[in-house]
């Protein structure tokens, strides 16, 4: 059976996870930034309700917790959160089952993909932000021995 013993690449595994799942929410809080008028559009042909105050709280969250998640702050409760809200983002944008051919096709896998990023934000809520984060350093993760 395999298992990673050593907490130098357990943590440095960590680093990554949190590196990788937040650099998705950053791109796309970012082009939310640069093109909110866009977002905006686009939450109104997703059917998102409110588009525009869906599109700011999509913003928000996208760069607030996924700079927050970057840095390893409140690591555990916000990666739970941005789980919930990939969640609803995937249940919004991506409802493949009424759509037909290769738009079907498409939606599926984003609405998967989704999925798939939430569970490992669930694992990272369960498993923490490992020693290099703020958490850490401030005294939210204990010191294991």
């Amino acid at each position: 059976m395999f298992s990673i013993q050593s907490p130098l690449v357990n943590n440095l595994l960590l680093l990554v996870a949190r590196i990788l799942l937040s650099g998705l929410f950053l791109l796309s809080g970012l082009g939310k930034i640069t093109n909110f008028a866009g977002a905006v559009t686009y939450m109104t042909e997703t059917g998102a309700p409110l588009p525009q105050i869906a599109a700011a709280i999509a913003l928000v969250v996208e760069t607030g917790i996924g700079l927050a998640v970057l840095f390893g702050i409140l690591t555990r409760p916000l990666a739970i959160l941005l789980a919930l809200y990939t969640l609803v983002t995937a249940m919004i944008g991506h409802h493949f089952w009424t759509m037909e051919g290769a738009l079907r096709y498409g939606n599926m896998l984003h609405f998967y993909k989704n999925m798939g990023i939430a569970g490992g934000l669930l694992c990272l809520a369960v498993a923490g932000p490992g020693v290099v984060s703020i958490d850490r350093l401030i005294g939210l993760e204990p010191q294991k021995h």
